[in-house]
């Protein structure tokens, strides 16, 4: 169990799109809009670990078309994301909009959000540490996972609105948005490598 815990921690910590989104809302917006982008995400990865859980992603992602529909959307949508951080200038927020992404912006991007697939998978199919009992085996799983992926997402959380009220230089600012980008990009690119 406690491998399990320390592959969730590494698995949750490293950036993808949920914790680099996360970090650049509470740069735009602060913490009390990031918290409720926050409940998005984890509502949002829940629900992908239950359709891993269930089969039913498995099932989805069975037939080739709509798997490489979903990938392609999937793809586009990260990429789109990227290109929004890496050339917002001087702001840390991607987001452009006068109102922060919400609840429902966090589930959406759980939902086109590769890692969000590739770990659930890679924690529920692997990692069993109570073989003969899988159901108890799964909800501790969740327990687990979900201790550990509210402190981190806080955590990204709070990185972000830090930076903002740190006041740094254009240039910075410029730094951290492509490098926040390009971190975006790779766990994109991974996730087409994985793909193929």
């Amino acid at each position: 169990m406690l491998g399990f815990a320390a592959a969730v921690f590494f698995l949750l910590i490293t950036p993808g799109p949920g914790v680099l989104s996360t970090a650049g809302v509470g740069a735009g917006f602060g913490f009390r809009p990031g918290s409720r982008y926050i409940l998005g995400l984890f509502l949002g990865t829940n629900l992908v670990a239950l359709a891993v859980v269930s089969g039913l992603g498995a099932l989805i992602l069975a037939d080739p078309r709509v798997r490489t529909v979903l990938f392609a959307a999937s793809f586009c949508y990260l990429t789109y994301l990227a290109f929004r951080i890496a050339f917002a200038g001087a702001r840390l927020a991607f987001i452009e909009k006068a109102r922060p992404p919400g609840v429902g912006g966090g589930v959406v991007l759980q939902l086109f959000n590769p890692k969000a697939y590739a770990v659930n998978t890679a924690l529920f199919t692997g990692f069993a540490f109570l073989p003969g009992q899988y159901f108890l085996e799964v909800g501790l799983k969740f327990l687990i996972i979900n201790a550990i992926w509210i402190p981190i997402h806080f955590g990204w959380l709070w990185a972000g609105v830090t930076i903002h009220r740190l006041d740094l230089s254009e240039r910075v600012h410029r730094i951290i948005n492509i490098a926040m980008a390009v971190s975006m990009m790779t766990v994109v690119v991974l996730a087409v490598v994985l793909q193929s």
